[in-house]
């Protein structure tokens, strides 16, 4: 009777115990509760007064709640907004960009038939071993390509990397099937068209890879707004909240002028440690929501990439 009941329900065999279901339910459900208490204990300090969180330490669910350090951030909220659209014009811009110069540089050194391939190998490895510096790369973007004041300023800098195109390449001559190239050539398809309609939809984890990098690397930027861009205008997010950060390190060194009492009074209602959280928990967001988005062309990406017989 087993027997018969195996060949007709084949997978039955294969079923994992309730009690094993039941304590990988458990496990992950406890992982993702571990995952998501730093974020929680993040936004429930932002929400905490500075004098309640000298006095009683981080909580999750303090004894008060206040906007102090979410006020004292958006004290011009048009400035903190125009960062965000200013950001993910970048973002959104900038990785396309990359994406696009990392695949037409890398998808040539993957192909054993073109000439100059080891020319520009070794051209991209020596830029990986050796830095332009700060001052060349500043006089280039500033002098030759004009790019000061502008919102390519916080782009260009950023589409090449050369880790990014080793890593296209070995990707490209390891993952796609010269015989499925082959065939394209066969049907009468050009280079272009084997490129975007063959080589790419077998890319797509590679290519979210590259992209989840690129979209973490503009995001996170701020040091580009310092070195180009004067105007408030084109103020990326992470550099206006650094900004708000210093004019607070500027207001506690700055209490010198009074007495003791009044300078601890101050520095306790000034949100210090409240205001960093704050900062982390509005720059976090829209970030948040990029994994998902990449994750969702990881799955496509194994499915469309895998060689069928």
């Amino acid at each position: 009777m087993r027997s018969a009941a195996k060949r007709i329900h084949p997978n039955l065999a294969n079923r994992v115990p309730l009690w094993t279901e039941i304590l990988l339910h458990l496990f992950f459900a406890l992982f993702s509760i571990a995952c998501l208490a730093p974020l929680l204990l993040l936004i429930a300090v932002s929400l905490t007064p500075e004098t309640v969180l000298l006095q009683d330490g981080y909580q999750f669910f303090p004894r008060e709640y206040t906007l102090e350090a979410y006020a004292f951030l958006f004290e011009k909220p048009e400035m903190v907004l125009n960062a965000y659209g200013v950001t993910l014009f970048v973002v959104v811009v900038g990785t396309l960009s990359c994406l696009l110069v990392t695949v037409l540089y890398a998808y040539p050194l993957s192909r054993t038939d073109f000439p100059f391939r080891n020319f520009f190998a070794t051209f991209i490895v020596i830029t990986m071993l050796f830095n332009g510096g700060l001052t060349a790369t500043y006089i280039i973007n500033v002098r030759v390509l004009h790019l000061r004041n502008t919102i390519w300023a916080l782009i260009l800098p950023g589409v090449s990397s050369a880790f990014y195109i080793m890593i296209a390449r070995t990707f490209f001559r390891i993952s796609i099937p010269l015989s499925v190239l082959e065939s394209a050539r066969i049907d009468g398809a050009g280079e272009w068209r084997v490129l975007f309609q063959i080589v790419l939809p077998l890319s797509l984890p590679m290519l979210a890879t590259i992209g989840l990098f690129a979209t973490f690397a503009f995001w996170n930027d701020w040091f580009r707004s310092l070195l180009y861009v004067d105007k408030k205008e084109l103020y990326a997010l992470q550099y206006v909240m650094m900004r708000a950060l210093l004019n607070l390190q500027y207001l506690q060194q700055n209490m010198s002028n009074m007495s003791a009492e009044e300078a601890m009074l101050e520095l306790a209602k000034l949100p210090s440690e409240t205001l960093r959280m704050a900062m982390a928990v509005v720059s976090i967001g829209p970030i948040v929501l990029a994994y998902p988005f990449f994750q969702r062309f990881f799955i496509s990406g194994l499915t469309v990439g895998a060689v069928k017989g």
